[in-house]
């Protein structure tokens, strides 16, 4: 059996138990709330939408998470070997592969990244998808208007550098026109898995959460973005938008519930625009691990709404900070390239006497 992912639904820890845990054992704040405060790994190994081969099955088995496991390729041998101290300098304008971004001229390669080495498991079941609901495991379609702002949002990000100005001969803003248009990933603002909501990504999947009587703080090693979501509190007016949107958290029992609204235009979610109401579910486990629930509500960019779940696994280790930065100190560089390009391209119209 093989199953394709790609690098967007990554990440994973072993097989974890997930019951919630019964109110003596939990840890709890002098208000009585079960003590959140702590470092999680969200690495999984676990897709986010399911592999069609599953069909309409929620759960596999542990023979077949065992397949998956071997199959994946972040779990190869290969993925550590050392390089060659000795070798040559890449090929010119790189070798095509876009697997680790930079156009294959040594930006990535497997030794940098750590999606997660097991996959996850719920209520003592493996989940085939961190998405459940739909029923399909996948997420529903994008509306026109979702799938457009996409395009628009991430053509710098996605555009494929053939060492020409080729966006000239399409219609619309080209993906370097100015720093608004240079997709928020790129320049580091937003984006990658760090959300909100949160998602395993190929590498930085630590969160350190700290918790007061009246504030909960969620400090995203992606991006190194830190969340304030303010408890038994009101969102403020629509017309004051952040980036990591206002969220709001109240308890509902021992779970944590988290409602989030008045994002930018541009979220940090794929897809994702200023219409996005997000909700959060934060659940202690028996074993000191936590259950991270989520739906995602964006009518102007999907036809419904649409849910995950998936485990973050407790940890000792430090979330370090993650500079990146790079889209923004070489901002410069970046626009006098493509005017550079642009003039190249135009001059070489007027040679040819082409429009």
């Amino acid at each position: 059996m093989h199953w394709t992912f790609v690098s967007r639904i990554l990440v994973g820890t072993c097989l974890l138990g997930t019951t919630p845990a019964a109110m003596s054992e939990i840890q709890r704040t002098s208000a009585g709330h079960p003590d959140l405060t702590g470092t999680y790994d969200s690495g999984t190994l676990t897709p986010e939408e399911r592999p069609k081969v599953f069909g309409d099955r929620q759960f596999m088995t542990r023979e077949e998470a065992d397949m998956l496991l071997k199959a994946h390729p972040f779990t190869q041998t290969d993925a550590n070997v050392i390089s060659d101290p000795n070798r040559g300098a890449p090929q010119a304008g790189g070798d095509g592969q876009q697997a680790y971004g930079a156009g294959g001229v040594g930006g990535y390669n497997s030794f940098w990244v750590d999606p997660g080495s097991g996959v996850s498991e719920v209520n003592g079941k493996i989940r085939t998808s961190i998405v459940y609901d739909p029923p399909n495991g996948r997420r529903p379609p994008m509306t026109p208007a979702g799938i457009k702002k996409i395009t628009d949002n991430f053509s710098s990000f996605s555009y494929q550098n053939d060492g020409t100005a080729s966006w000239l001969k399409t219609d619309g803003p080209g993906p370097f026109d100015g720093p608004e248009s240079v997709a928020l990933a790129e320049r580091c603002l937003l984006g990658f898995s760090a959300g909100p909501p949160s998602m395993p990504g190929l590498y930085n999947n630590f969160k350190r959460i700290v918790q007061t009587d009246d504030h909960v703080m969620i400090l995203l090693e992606m991006v190194h973005d830190a969340r304030i979501i303010r408890l038994n509190s009101e969102h403020g007016p629509a017309v004051n938008r952040k980036w990591l949107g206002d969220s709001i958290g109240r308890w509902e029992g021992d779970t944590l519930v988290v409602e989030t609204k008045n994002f930018k235009e541009k979220t940090g979610l794929y897809g994702g625009d200023e219409n996005l109401h997000l909700t959060e579910r934060f659940t202690k486990l028996d074993n000191g691990n936590l259950l991270y629930n989520f739906t995602v509500n964006d009518p102007t960019a999907w036809t419904k709404p649409w849910s995950g779940e998936y485990v973050w696994k407790t940890s000792t280790d430090k979330v370090y900070e993650y500079a990146c930065h790079e889209g923004n100190y070489a901002m410069g560089n970046i626009l006098r390239g493509a005017r550079l390009l642009e003039r190249e391209a135009t001059a070489a119209q007027s040679r040819n006497g082409s429009p």
